[in-house]
């Protein structure tokens, strides 16, 4: 089954599409109207969202699982649309396959072998289901035959087709969803201390260790480039590398300010103060992707500042690096070795640099939604840990999980909270697909 778990607005969202636009329908969480009654199997398990502990009180926080994606297949624009997309798959083969016969640039051989390699497993998929429709088609002959045995054996085996014909139809959908350029790369994760002093820098602090606790969860490498603390024990800011599968997959969803309401251990009346701290997760570009002219860079040294011994005091080890045509700066003091400090501070420029240009690219795209998930912009307020209520609350999604200490500890709350907003991310890339068949139909 192809099931995604999505609020009470995508449902409704989603309906106008599925549905002919002549007929009229009503969608409450109490009732269905006329129009979804007849199409019940569409959207089943209408129910308000789970949430780990208990159940959601918020009416707003109401969702539904939708798990039947039979009418899209039935409709006509995106059989065109399948049709399309097989035809430039075979186009690009005998083209590729007459390149031999003929004088082709290697700019175009590049583009075909690059179109092939996209388009070759939803293709598979699509074969396989096209396949095993015909083998339907064979069996429902057998449903009437005279013989019980066989009519018993031909209803087993049309169980046994529905299901690999809803499994293939969920893949060709999830073919069809859009990865970013970035989502195979490695990650720079800088957190910064905001409003709120010492109990926000305490809160930076616990929040640096739950995603060092994640990236072990993971089994990711991960690599302090940055670490300043304050005076009491908290974080002003640090910055890490993180290297492993589906690094910047996963985390992405985290950029943004991160808000904390609890009672400080410095106040002594009692009060809850509201503090928050900011993430960003920048992309780390392959060599290959990305390149930096050395004419652009401007290099300087100087004493490193803070704790470390003598040795950091009297001896230029820190480094600061400016990139002059955009004004970024990266710096490092966290080695003793000046070299070393001027790898970090160009791993983390060309990190910088690069999340500036994709910020660019997927600003355009995000912007054109209707619903989004996030910017995973710096000043977008994305999440908030309450400590008197004991939950962790997503605003991009209205999810809600109980235990906030727990969820500190980077394990599975974390990880279904992620996961919760990757499947929200998916479901928003069915509907833009959906919208654009929608106009074009």
């Amino acid at each position: 089954m192809f099931t995604f778990r999505c609020s009470y607005r995508t449902v409704k969202r989603l309906a106008v599409h599925l549905f002919p636009k002549r007929e009229q329908f009503t969608l409450s969480s109490s009732s269905y109207g006329p129009t979804l009654q007849r199409n019940i199997k569409l959207l089943r398990s209408f129910r308000p969202g789970a949430v780990h502990g208990r159940a959601i009180q918020n009416p707003r926080h109401s969702g539904a699982e939708v798990r039947c994606f039979e009418e899209i297949f039935k409709k006509d624009s995106f059989q065109e649309f399948l049709k399309r997309l097989s035809d430039e798959y075979e186009g690009c083969i005998e083209k590729l396959n007459k390149s031999q016969d003929r004088d082709v640039k290697e700019e175009e051989l590049r583009h075909l072998n690059k179109r092939i390699t996209k388009l070759s497993p939803l293709m598979q998929h699509v074969n396989k289901l096209r396949e095993k429709e015909r083998e339907v088609q064979d069996n429902d002959a057998l449903l009437q035959d005279e013989d019980p045995d066989i009519r018993e054996l031909a209803r087993t085996e049309k169980n046994l087709y529905n299901t690999s014909i809803q499994e293939l139809k969920q893949k060709i959908i999830s073919s069809l969803i859009p990865s970013e350029e970035a989502d195979d790369n490695d990650i720079i994760l800088e957190v910064t201390a905001g409003v709120g002093g010492q109990e926000a820098m305490l809160f930076t602090s616990e929040m640096f260790e739950m995603y060092q606790n994640f990236a072990a969860y993971k089994r990711w490498n991960f690599e302090i480039l940055e670490y300043f603390q304050s005076e009491l024990g908290g974080l002003r800011h640090a910055m890490a590398s993180i290297s492993g599968q589906d690094g910047y997959q996963h985390m992405k969803y985290e950029g943004g300010v991160h808000r904390v309401q609890r009672v400080p251990k410095t106040e002594k009346q009692g009060r809850i103060h509201t503090s928050t701290m900011t993430v960003a997760v920048l992309s780390q570009p392959a060599e290959i992707d990305f390149t930096i002219n050395a004419k652009d860079l401007r290099i300087e040294t100087k004493r490193a500042s803070g704790a470390g011994g003598q040795h950091v005091n009297t001896t230029d080890s820190a480094v600061r690096i400016v990139h002059l045509p955009t004004g970024i700066v990266a710096e490092c003091q966290q080695e003793r070795s000046q070299i070393k400090n001027k790898e970090k501070a160009m791993q983390v420029l060309r990190a910088k640099i690069y999340s500036m240009k994709l910020e660019k690219e997927t600003s355009k795209r995000y912007n054109a939604r209707k619903v989004q998930i996030g910017t995973k912009g710096r000043s977008e307020k994305i999440r908030t840990y309450n400590y008197p209520q004991d939950r962790i609350t997503d605003h991009r999604i209205s999810k809600t999980i109980h235990d906030v200490k727990q969820f500190l500890m980077g394990e599975e709350l974390l990880d279904e909270m992620i996961q919760s907003l990757k499947e929200y991310s998916e479901m928003e890339s069915v509907l833009d697909m959906l919208e654009s068949m929608h106009t074009t139909s």
